[in-house]
């Protein structure tokens, strides 16, 4: 069974930086197709980034272009998401996702298996 955990949330200042971290378990990370969602109070969930198994395609949500840069680790099972230059509109519970489909391409929706989430608030 497919298991994704988010760590990396927290409490940071406008301006700021955080690293979100997705580590997958159960399943075959390297071939697989992953992305970040992110859903505020009130709102509907949201791409964020994504990016293909081999890492050589990435996509972004217009919102975050030039300030977040979405990477991963085949050899550690792991995916990231770097923030910088946080705003308050950027405050939501952000969720890993990740697809069965091999296609070596980016997804922005039909993702099969999702995190818990982390919270990330940005602070005027």
């Amino acid at each position: 069974q497919v298991q994704l955990v988010e760590s990396g949330g927290g409490l940071v200042q406008a301006g700021g930086s955080l690293r979100l971290a997705c580590a997958v378990s159960g399943g075959t990370f390297s071939r697989h197709s992953m992305a970040w969602f992110r859903q505020a109070p009130g709102k509907e969930r949201e791409f964020v980034a994504g990016i293909s198994w081999s890492g050589g395609r990435t996509t972004y949500a217009d919102s975050v272009k030039g300030r977040f840069t979405i990477s991963r680790d085949n050899a550690k099972n792991t995916m990231y998401l770097q923030m910088n230059s946080l705003e308050p509109e950027d405050t939501a519970v952000y969720y890993c996702a990740t697809t069965r489909a091999i296609a070596d391409v980016v997804y922005k929706g039909g993702y099969d298996y999702w995190g818990q989430g982390t919270q990330v608030t940005v602070l005027p």
